[in-house]
This record gives structure tokens, sequence and C-alpha cells, in this order.
């Protein structure tokens, strides 16, 4: 194996899942149908989807253990107050990895998405 080339998360509500990750965090729809949205980010040098479930969800935990990298363009200190701003509660501090400046997220799944300042 050379290449990740996609990541599917299974949500619980594809709708409100689409809502937040396109109003709160600015993600962009690629394409969508009942059973996934897929979305672009960073004008489509990152993609990746959300989908209903394959398996049933009830009284499991989602997001354990999952996490998504995005690397950007932009200062993570803006980035991240800007998400504030559009309501994302769960935004976590900037800290500094070896791959640069960088916060951690979750989604409304618990599902953790990081955005990377790279050096």
């Amino acid at each position: 194996m050379i290449q990740l080339t996609f990541a599917s998360l299974q949500v619980r509500n594809l709708e409100a899942s689409k809502d937040f990750y396109t109003t709160k965090l600015g993600f962009e729809i690629d394409n969508s149908n009942p059973q996934a949205c897929v979305f672009k980010y960073n004008q489509g040098q990152a993609s990746f989807a959300i989908r209903t479930p394959l398996e049933p969800l009830e009284d499991k935990e989602l997001g354990i253990g999952t996490a998504l990298w995005f690397a950007v363009n932009e200062n993570v200190d803006q980035l991240r107050n800007k998400l504030i701003s559009n309501g994302v509660t769960t935004v976590m501090p900037i800290i500094e990895t070896p791959f640069g400046r960088a916060f951690h997220l979750k989604d409304i799944d618990g599902y953790k998405l990081t955005f990377l300042e790279t050096k």
C-alpha cells in the first residue's frame, strides 16, 4: 500500500452532519445522495465522506480512535477563532506538534478533526 485515497465516516444523522460540516466548518459539498455526502476542502485538495450507517449505531460511541488531519494554508489562530465564532463549541487549544501548529475539534458524532498549519 502506498497511499490512503479516501475516508468515510458513519454518522447518526446525515442532514445534521452535512449542516455542521458546511455551515460551521466551511467544507464544500462535492456530491451528495440519500446515503452519503462527499466533501472537498481547500479547493478539492482533500476529500472525505460522511454516510448513513452500514450497521446499527444504537448504543455505540462514534469517533473513538478516529482522527482526520487537514493541512491548512492559513494561520491556525485565525481559523480557530473563525470556527468558534461560527458556533463550534468543541474546539481544543492550539498545540505544537512535530508537524506544525495545530488544533483539534470534534464533530457532532465525536470524530476528531485536526487542522494543521504546516511549517
